[in-house]
């Protein structure tokens, strides 16, 4: 862990013993949230506290949610999270209190099932929701995947492997290799398309790298997305649906 992320660490465990006065155990609890907080933003490639974003909490719960964390340690993890951010904005560290609205995600379960179209309908509204209020690149790009799965049936890997070359914008068609290598050509509609050209037309180049090849959806780092990335998206927007008991692509 980088040496500003100690630091920050620290102080913040004096602000909890002296200011808040808070138990042994809880202290503990809150300094490990925390620091998983912060290698998960290193992971992401953010090294500064002053680019935390709302979309960076809510990825890290929701990965937090896919290893099977209990829904009480998720509503812990939210707390001591949304203590942080209120302590770092009232210290400087952050120009807004980030964490305020975040809410810890459902734990997840892995059952099997199929989504119904208004769960799916839900999860979308809520992520496009977010990609315009944040406009950040990372935000549009989720949608932009969320869509294209629903959109389409992709699969997570067909997702993952695709190139800008891929897309025809005209026939609305996206090319995808499957199973066994083989190719084939699947419909997507207007909102899918629309998404797509929000991502690619005004964020992809954000993120782009010497790197990054041509490949559509990519990662904080600008490789090509993996699929545990595209998962753990997928997790985060469907826990923000009440009711839905199974989730994943």
């Amino acid at each position: 862990m980088s040496p500003q992320f100690e630091a920050l660490i620290t102080r913040f465990q004096r602000h909890l013993e002296i200011e808040r006065n808070l138990s042994i155990h809880t202290i503990r609890a809150y300094m490990g949230d925390l620091s998983s907080l912060l290698l998960h933003l290193e992971a992401l490639g953010v090294s500064e506290i002053s680019a935390l974003e709302l979309s960076h909490l809510r990825s890290w719960l929701a990965n937090q949610a896919v290893k099977g964390g209990a829904r009480t340690t998720l509503s812990r993890r939210a707390t001591s999270i949304r203590l942080f951010t209120q302590w770092a904005s009232k210290n400087g560290y952050l120009s807004k209190d980030v964490g305020a609205s975040l809410v810890s995600p459902k734990a997840h379960r892995r059952l099997p099932g199929v989504l119904e179209v208004h769960e799916a309908q839900t999860a979308m509204e809520s992520m496009a929701s977010r990609a315009g209020e944040e406009n950040t690149p990372i935000a549009l790009r989720d949608a932009a995947m969320l869509e294209l799965l629903y959109a389409t049936g992709a699969r997570v890997a067909e997702l993952c492997g695709l190139d800008l070359g891929d897309i025809d914008y005209t026939r609305h068609t996206i090319r995808v290799l499957g199973k066994g290598n083989k190719e084939r050509m699947i419909p997507m509609g207007k909102h899918a398309v629309k998404a797509l050209e929000h991502w690619i037309e005004g964020a992809r180049e954000s993120l782009l790298k010497p790197d990054s090849g041509q490949a559509v959806f990519l990662g904080a780092r600008g490789k090509r997305i993996d699929q545990r990335t595209v998962r753990t998206v997928v997790y985060e927007a469907l826990s923000a649906v009440e009711g839905i008991e199974r989730m994943g692509p």
